[in-house]
């Protein structure tokens, strides 16, 4: 394995180009990958644990949510590779970890015959997967950042997201597709292949240069990344509880379900279309002021869906949300990766990531508790509250800084 400490001489991108493009879609590519190959069971494995293995729905819901926890926990490790050994080392690691969660699935189909093996492999499969997506990913993004420059933060960040929520997308339906048509191991099987050659090619391409000298330990990297992070984790709550509660709000109001997924549609849309939009605008204004407007324009949106008296209505509060939330983490991500030195970047990153994993995982609990006291609706008041309270940190930070 070639060493990630070979000094190579980081891209010089002043301009916007074609080339630049596509250098950064190189490394952003593995985290298309990585979430793709969480996207692909991601609506299947529920599903083959209750239904088919006939286990309790709470140990469908672990499977799910175990490879979240992992995910969260790894973030640090994964930022302190990609700082130590090099952001290569870290997106190799991070395809294999896939590689192997996708064997893991196949090793479970071949246990059948005893469903607390067949289960233990897939909690083994998910936690890999975990550890990969952090890894891969957090890697990805450090390496396309040292490679473009840090003038190209934004973008790298900002296409990252676009890799994310496009794996995720492409994944979840392909995932359900797959299986119906030749059954779980075509997922596993999809999921090794491609990683593995995710492999071979992030072998082939040039290591970037490991910035040498002292880093920060990480309890100091945390305390200047926390409340950037916390400001994530607070504007993305807007997302979670749509992506979480969408449907059954839908069924509560006695609207058509098959709506609610048009509201996804509306959001993923607008969220990538801002994004490739406007995602200058971060280096023309600053991280600050476009992470305040967006989060002014997600409070509009989140406030139409609890208002809304239609699902016309509930669909544009949707693509508003999708639109305001859009720039909120390249534009956070921006400006959290200014208060630590070069050599700390890959930590930063993961610890700013971590926060928004915080966000996924708790936000379907504390919301659910909502909706258990307040009803259905109440769900989008909570996450208004929310993003307004990220706004309100966010309002903070730019006050001090200017002190």
């Amino acid at each position: 394995m070639q060493s990630s400490r070979t000094t190579s001489a980081p891209a010089s991108f002043t301009h916007a180009s074609g080339g630049e493009f596509r250098s950064i879609v190189g490394y952003v590519y593995f985290t298309f990958i990585c979430y793709l190959s969480i996207g692909l069971p991601l609506a299947v494995l529920p599903a083959f644990v209750h239904l088919r293995m006939g286990l309790h729905a709470a140990l469908a819901g672990l499977v799910i949510s175990i490879q979240y926890i992992a995910t969260f926990l790894s973030r640090p490790w994964a930022g302190r590779i990609s700082d130590h050994a090099g952001a290569k080392i870290s997106v190799l690691w991070g395809m294999g970890a896939c590689t192997l969660s996708g064997l893991l699935l196949l090793v479970a189909l071949a246990l059948h015959f005893s469903p607390s093996l067949t289960f233990g492999a897939l909690i083994a499969s998910r936690l890999a997967l975990g550890v990969g997506e952090s890894l891969g990913s957090t890697g990805a993004t450090l390496w396309g950042i040292t490679s473009a420059g840090p003038q190209h933060t934004a973008r790298v960040i900002s296409f990252n997201g676009v890799a994310t929520y496009g794996g995720l997308a492409l994944g979840a339906p392909l995932g359900v597709v797959l299986d119906q048509r030749w059954g779980l191991g075509s997922l596993g099987i999809l999921t090794t292949v491609l990683c593995a050659a995710s492999v071979a090619i992030a072998q082939r391409k040039r290591p970037v240069a490991v910035t040498a000298g002292e880093h920060l330990p990480f309890r100091d990297v945390l305390g200047r990344i926390a409340p950037y992070g916390m400001a994530l984790a607070l504007a993305g709550v807007g997302y979670s509880v749509l992506a979480t509660f969408v449907t059954i709000y839908y069924i509560s109001r006695h609207w058509n379900p098959s709506g609610a997924a048009l509201c996804l549609t509306a959001f993923g849309i607008s969220f990538i279309a801002a994004r490739l939009l406007f995602i200058q605008a971060i280096n023309r204004f600053g991280g600050f002021p476009v992470s305040l407007v967006c989060m002014v324009v997600e409070s509009l949106g989140v406030l139409l869906e609890w208002s809304a008296g239609s699902p016309w209505m509930a669909s544009c509060g949707a693509a508003l949300t999708g639109f305001g939330f859009s720039l909120v983490f390249p534009a956070l991500g921006v400006e959290a990766v200014k208060r630590v030195p070069l050599k700390n970047r890959g930590t930063a990153l993961g610890v700013f990531t971590g926060f928004s994993d915080v966000s996924f995982f708790l936000v379907g609990p504390i919301a659910g508790a909502v909706i258990g006291a307040w009803g259905y609706r109440s769900a989008f008041l909570f996450a208004l509250c929310c993003v307004l309270t990220a706004l309100g940190i966010v309002l903070a930070m730019r006050q001090v800084q200017r002190d």
